[in-house]
């Protein structure tokens, strides 16, 4: 079903939040080159706390018993504090995303709210939000253009949703329900339409060791219409804030501002980020060390991108490139006869000592059925020895229960025969075997010709 002609005819402006007024179209491409920078030098990047100090001012702002002067005076404090928390980030921040914005974001209200950068800067106990307001009865959710599914007509077809998942050593599962295991070390765009921008960092798991998973997480919501500003979430290991990077928990200004909003179903583990105006759930866990990702999407706006070229590293679409995917069928075989895995030597193992069947008895505990998420929770034991990646397949695939609109595909299952080295989805033609078949046809085709001559 086509969508309403206005949803069509949008293109969101790709303003860069906090970079000062009026900035030009070409401000989230400085953005992007700033993600880029931070992947280029990660040793940096792990080491940023930019968020400690984003979360401290969320703190120190989401409460208010007073008004008037007194308000003021307390806004400008936590203000301060928040500059001076900022600036001590300054040396292992330089390239991080979250520093640039929390930078200009400060600078532009001490501005807004007329504060002195002298003064106090001790964090008061109770302060009122400078960025947010409730996130229910004081804001309106704004026009029926801010809900995505309002924008239908009634008698038209329910949209068609897709989801998306990046969990453990790591693996992914595409909008087309095809189902890799990849290396992807650094840093990797997820999605990248008109609408979203999600990049994920992976680090290895272990020293000298090719086994990776995800550290680190940026998603940028990009300017829509009246509903909402352009909001930047970041999360990594052991900081998985239930706010945005300025603080806000909403989308900003806007009338259809809470049709964005995050909600912290569990501290510092579970996190879900709510996109009404563009349809879209995003779930967000920290499971052990690393991070899982899942996103429920409609399809229409999944392929929304304005630079079809670019699509080819655009993983949730198009999956992991040829060269980073893992041949999970001969490790596997190869960890069952208890011979050399990939390169030559054994899996690493941590102090539990995973065997294959040691590995394929615990993630039975969690996963009874043996789809592709209980073999990837046995990949994973045999790879890192890291229990904690039981819970994060189990989790991942909780996540598909409730994001996937196909009960019949929540489980992916293996088959032989018609898949792609480090492709597990079902349905995938064996290229080679095509090849053989149109070979073939030609000769015969060529024989009928040589007996009618």
């Amino acid at each position: 079903m086509q969508p309403p002609r206005e949803r069509r005819e949008v293109r969101p402006r790709a303003e860069w939040m906090g970079m000062g007024k009026g900035p030009g179209p070409s401000a989230l491409g400085i953005g992007e080159i700033l993600l880029v920078f931070a992947c280029i030098f990660p040793a940096v990047s792990l080491q940023c706390k930019i968020l400690k100090c984003n979360a401290e001012f969320w703190t120190a702002t989401s409460v208010s018993h007073n008004s008037g002067t007194e308000e003021a005076s307390e806004h400008c404090t936590a203000l301060r504090a928040y500059a001076h928390c900022v600036r001590r980030t300054a040396r292992t921040c330089r390239g991080d995303l979250a520093y640039h914005s929390a930078v200009h974001g400060i600078e532009d209200l001490m501005s807004q709210h007329n504060c002195s950068k002298e003064g106090p800067t001790s964090q008061p106990r109770t302060r009122t939000s400078l960025l947010s307001l409730p996130d229910s009865q004081e804001r309106s959710d704004g026009p029926e253009i801010c809900h995505y599914e309002r924008s239908f007509h009634k008698h038209s077809a329910p949209p068609n949703y897709t989801h998306c998942g990046l969990f453990g050593d790591p693996h992914l599962r595409t909008f087309s329900d095809i189902f890799q295991t990849c290396k992807v070390k650094g840093a990797w765009p997820l999605i990248d339409n008109k609408y979203l921008y999600v990049q994920v960092t992976n680090s290895p798991v272990l020293p000298q060791s090719t086994a990776t998973a995800t550290s680190k997480l940026t998603i940028i919501f990009k300017n829509f219409q009246e509903c909402v500003d352009q909001k930047v979430y970041q999360a990594e290991t052991d900081e998985l804030p239930a706010a945005f990077v300025d603080g806000s928990k909403n989308g900003g200004d806007r009338h259809g501002a809470n049709t964005l909003r995050i909600l912290e179903k569990a501290p510092g583990q579970h996190v879900e980020i709510q996109a009404r105006y563009i349809g879209t759930t995003i779930v967000i866990r920290q499971v052990g060390r690393y991070l899982t990702f899942a996103i429920r999407m409609p399809e229409e706006l999944v392929h929304s991108t304005e630079d079809k070229e670019s699509q080819g590293l655009y993983l949730c679409l198009r999956g992991c490139p040829l060269s980073e995917r893992i041949d999970f069928r001969t490790f596997r075989a190869k960890a069952a006869e208890n011979e050399p895995a990939i390169g030559g030597s054994r899996p690493p193992v941590s102090a539990e000592g995973f065997t294959y069947e040691s590995a394929t008895a615990k993630c039975k505990e969690r996963l009874p059925v043996e789809d592709l998420y209980f073999q990837s929770c046995v990949f994973d034991l045999l790879t890192t020895g890291d229990v904690n990646f039981t819970m994060a397949a189990y989790y991942a695939f909780e996540d598909v229960k409730m994001l996937h609109s196909n009960k019949e595909k929540f489980h992916i299952f293996e088959r032989t025969g018609d898949l792609t080295p480090g492709n597990s989805a079902p349905g995938r033609p064996d290229v080679r075997s095509i090849s053989s078949l149109c070979i073939l046809m030609v000769l015969f085709w060529i024989q009928c010709c040589l007996v009618h001559l």
